[in-house]
C-alpha cells in the first residue's frame, strides 16, 4: 500500500487540504504560467513551505485557500481577454490583415491596479510599511535606459523618475530625512513619515549596464504595482500638506533636468495660493451681501492668475528656498523635523558639476539650506558673494572666494548624520576625508566604536553644552577612586563615597559567588548572615586567586545550561558563538587601530 494512500471518497485532511503544488494550481486555475506568476506578484500571494510537504521536495506549494482567493479575482478574467485579444492580433498578422491588426490594437481592454492597493493595504499606515522595497525598485528603473529586448520602455523610465521626484521632494519640503549613507551599492536614504521608517536605495549617476541573468519581467510586473502604490502614497500626502496632485511643473526645467527645482517652485506656488485661498474665502464671506456673486468670480480669476504668475520661470536668488519655506503646521513639528529644518538654515551651498548633483539637491533643502548649480536653471551663479558652502570633487581648485569654504561632498552626508556642523578642515579640497561612518549601525552593540565616531559623539556633546568624560578617562579609572582623587578630577568627598560604593558591589558579587558554590555542593546557602560572618566573606573574596572566579563564573554559566532544553541549550551556545566572534573582531578593529597609530608615530 502506498504511504499517502487515501480510501476513494474520503475527504483530504491535514497539509494534503491546507496546501497545494504551482503545477496543480496552474491547472486548476486553467492558466499559464506566466498568467500565474504575474497574478500571485499582484495579488501578494507567495508561496509556503509546509513542514511535510505531501507531493515531495521538489515542488513549490500554495495555500489552498489563497488559489480559491485567485479563482474569484476580476483581474484573472481581464487576464483572459487580453490573452484572447492577443490571438486575435496574431491571426491577423498572420493573414497580413494589417488595418484589422491595427484596429484591434486600438480597442485592446486594458486593466487598473486601484482596487488591489485598497485591497492589500486597508489604511495608509500598512502602506508606509511596505514602501522600502517600492521605492528602491521605482528609484532604479529610473535610472535604468530603455531596451527593447527587455521590454522597458521609455515612458515607463520616465514615470518612475517622476514618481521618485515627487517622492524626495515631498520629503525635503517636510523635512522628514533623517539618515543618509554613501556606500559601493548606491545611497541609502531614511526617512520618518506619519511615524514610520522608510529605507531605501538609489543607484550611483553613472551609466547603468543591464545584467543578462535578470528575469525582467518579474521584475517589471513588481514595478506594475509599485508604480501604482507609489502614486497613491504620493497623492496622499501632497493633500495632507495642501498641495495639489499631480504637480503641474515648469517645461523649460524639466527639459534641463532639474526637476527638483522644478518641484520647489510648483510648491512654493501652491503655498501662496492656498494662503490666498484662505484670505479669499474670508473677503468673500464679509462681502458676500454687498457684492454678490460677481465679486466673488472676480477674486476667483485674480487668483488664477497669481497662480500662474508664480508658476513661471524666475531666476531669482534663494528661489530654491521656497521649497523649504514655513509650512502650514509647523508647530506641531517633532523635535527632529525641527533640528532638521534648521541644520543648513540660513547656509547657501554650490555644486560644482562633478559632484552627484541630484542627491545633494535633495539632501541638503531637506536639512534646511539653500542650494545651486552649475548650468542652465540655476537660481543663482557660482559669483554670487553670499554663498557659504561651495561641493567640490576635485583635487585642486584654480579659482577661490575668500568668502566661502570649499568642502567635499562627504562633509554634508556626515553633518546630516550628526545633526551638526562638523568641523571643515577634514574636508578640505585635496586631502583624504576622515571616514565615512554608517548611521545604521549601532557601535555601542557591535562593541566597536571607531575612534572618528568618538570624535563626533563629543562634537555633539559640545554643540548641546554637555560634559563628557575627559579622553584619557575611562571605566578603569573611574573604577579607581584614589587615583581620581590624586589627579584632582574628584574631590575627597566623592573618592570616599564612590570607595564605599564599590565595596559594597564586591559584597554583593562575592555573596552570589559563595551562592552559587552551595547549590553545585547541592545544600542550601542562607540569605541572612552575620556581621562576622560577611566580614570573613570579604577577606575570603580578597584572598581569592582570578583562576577561581574565572572557574566560579564558568560553574554558574553551566549550571544556567542544565535546566533547559536540549534547542534552547543549542540557542544558548549560538549566541555564545557570535558574542564570541564578535568580540574577535573588535579585538582584531582595536589592534588594527594600534597598529596604525604606531606606523603613524614613527
Amino acid at each position: 500500500m502506498p504511504k499517502h494512500y487515501r480510501p476513494p471518497g474520503k475527504k483530504k485532511e491535514g497539509n494534503a487540504a491546507k496546501y497545494i503544488t504551482r503545477s496543480q494550481a496552474v491547472k486548476y486555475l486553467q492558466v499559464s504560467l506566466s498568467v500565474f506568476r504575474k497574478l500571485c506578484i499582484l495579488k501578494g500571494v507567495f508561496p509556503r513551505d509546509p513542514k511535510k510537504k505531501v507531493k515531495g521536495s521538489h515542488h513549490t506549494y500554495y495555500h489552498t485557500k489563497d488559489i480559491m482567493f485567485l479563482k474569484h479575482e476580476p483581474l484573472l478574467e481581464k487576464l483572459r481577454e487580453m490573452r484572447a485579444y492577443e490571438k486575435k492580433v496574431e491571426k491577423a498578422n498572420a493573414k497580413r490583415n494589417k488595418a484589422h491588426a491595427e484596429r484591434l490594437l486600438s480597442r485592446k481592454p486594458s486593466y487598473k491596479l486601484d482596487m488591489l492597493v485598497r485591497e492589500r493595504y486597508p489604511t495608509f499606515v500598512d502602506a508606509l510599511r511596505d514602501l522600502d522595497d517600492c521605492l528602491s525598485m521605482v528609484h532604479l528603473f529610473a535610472s535604468l535606459p530603455p531596451s527593447k529586448r527587455e521590454n522597458i520602455e521609455v515612458d515607463r523610465v520616465h514615470n518612475c523618475r517622476r514618481l521618485s521626484h515627487e517622492w524626495q521632494a515631498y520629503i525635503s519640503r517636510t523635512h522628514k530625512l533623517r539618515k543618509t549613507f554613501v556606500s559601493v551599492k548606491g545611497i541609502y536614504y531614511q526617512a520618518e513619515v506619519e511615524g514610520q521608517k522608510v529605507t531605501w536605495v538609489t543607484p550611483h549617476e553613472l551609466q547603468q549596464v543591464l545584467p543578462d541573468d535578470v528575469d525582467y519581467k518579474v521584475m517589471l510586473t513588481f514595478l506594475e504595482f509599485y508604480e501604482t502604490l507609489l502614486a497613491f502614497v504620493n497623492f496622499k500626502l501632497y493633500h495632507s500638506i495642501n498641495v495639489k496632485y499631480p504637480p503641474i511643473l515648469d517645461s523649460r526645467l524639466e527639459a534641463l533636468a532639474a526637476d527638483m527645482y522644478a518641484l520647489s517652485r510648483y510648491f512654493d506656488a501652491s503655498s501662496k495660493a492656498s494662503k490666498m485661498d484662505v484670505e479669499d474665502v474670508e473677503m468673500s464671506e464679509a462681502q458676500l451681501t454687498e457684492n454678490g456673486d460677481e465679486r466673488a468670480e472676480l477674486e476667483e480669476s485674480e487668483l488664477r492668475l497669481a497662480q500662474l504668475q508664480h508658476q513661471l520661470p524666475k531666476n531669482e536668488p534663494g528661489a530654491l528656498m521656497h521649497l523649504l519655506g514655513e509650512a502650514e503646521g509647523n508647530e506641531e513639528d517633532d523635535v527632529d523635523t525641527i533640528k532638521c529644518r534648521n541644520l543648513f538654515k540660513n547656509k547657501k551651498f554650490f555644486l560644482s558639476r562633478e559632484v552627484p548633483r541630484e542627491s545633494l539637491l535633495f539632501v541638503i533643502p531637506a536639512f534646511g539650506g539653500t542650494v545651486s548649480w552649475e548650468g542652465e536653471g540655476a537660481p543663482f551663479g557660482e559669483s554670487d558673494q553670499s554663498i557659504t558652502y561651495q561641493i567640490v570633487d576635485r583635487p585642486t581648485q584654480k579659482r577661490k572666494f575668500l568668502s566661502r569654504e570649499y568642502v567635499q561632498p562627504q562633509w554634508v552626508y556626515d553633518s546630516v548624520n550628526a545633526l551638526i556642523l562638523l568641523p571643515t578642515e577634514e574636508y578640505a579640497v585635496g586631502r583624504v576625508p576622515p571616514p565615512h561612518l554608517s548611521p545604521f549601525v549601532d557601535n555601542e552593540a557591535e562593541g566597536y566604536v571607531p575612534e572618528y565616531a568618538e570624535t563626533i559623539k563629543r562634537l555633539q556633546a559640545a554643540a548641546r553644552k554637555e560634559v563628557l568624560p575627559m579622553p584619557g578617562v575611562g571605566t578603569e579609572d573611574l573604577v579607581d577612586s584614589q587615583n581620581l582623587l590624586v589627579e584632582g578630577i574628584i574631590d575627597r568627598a566623592e573618592a570616599f563615597e564612590a570607595a564605599e560604593t564599590q565595596r559594597k558591589m564586591n559584597i554583593r558579587q562575592t555573596q552570589y559567588h559563595n551562592e552559587l558554590r552551595m547549590e553545585l555542593k547541592g545544600t542550601q546557602y542562607s540569605s541572612i548572615i552575620n556581621a562576622s560572618t560577611q566580614d570573613t566573606v570579604e577577606r575570603r573574596d580578597t584572598e581569592e586567586s582570578p583562576s577561581d572566579s574565572i572557574q566560579t563564573a564558568k560553574d554558574a554559566d553551566d549550571m544556567s545550561k542544565i535546566g533547559v532544553s536540549r534547542r534552547t541549550r543549542g540557542l544558548i551556545e549560538a549566541m555564545e558563538i557570535g558574542n564570541k566572534k564578535k568580540r574577535s573582531r573588535s579585538e582584531h578593529l582595536e589592534k588594527r587601530r594600534r597598529e596604525i597609530k604606531a606606523a603613524q608615530q614613527s
